[in-house]
């Protein structure tokens, strides 16, 4: 059975759904757990922008991400460690969430993935996209979608 499940995470409600589904699931099925948050990169400056003032705004959306995806990976961590789950911590730095995400399963040797939904109409998802149907488009992995 499945051994190794990687759970793309952001702090959202929906996202906490995913922590205590899959800590439980990997309870049951005696498997280890992958908490892996993507972060955003910083915005590219506009060109009137002064490069030393970049660097700052660099380095202070690097700080906030990490403390924030540290929080996150903490309170999984936590999560797991209750249930005497294994547990792995992983944060990556991409635009392309559903392309971490899947490079992230390949190169973490997970054999599942776990995500949420929001569940929105044709209608929503035309306007905000679907990473879940992103991920499951660039991966071969089976995925688990929570809803």
């Amino acid at each position: 059975m499945y051994k190794r499940l990687l759970v793309p995470v952001d702090g959202s409600e929906l996202s906490l759904r995913a922590m205590t589904e899959s800590v439980e699931l990997a309870a049951q099925l005696g498997a280890a757990v992958i908490g892996f948050v993507v972060e955003a990169l910083p915005p590219v400056p506009a060109s009137a922008v002064p490069l030393a003032h970049y660097e700052e705004e660099v380095a202070a959306h690097d700080a906030k991400t990490e403390a924030h995806a540290h929080q996150v990976l903490e309170r999984f961590a936590q999560q797991a460690a209750q249930r005497q789950v294994a547990f792995e911590a992983h944060l990556d730095h991409d635009d392309d969430v559903a392309g971490a995400i899947a490079r992230a399963a390949e190169s973490r040797g997970a054999d599942l993935i776990v995500m949420v939904t929001h569940g929105r109409s044709s209608f929503g998802e035309l306007l905000f996209g679907s990473q879940t149907k992103n991920v499951m488009t660039r991966t071969k992995l089976p995925l688990l979608v929570l809803h």
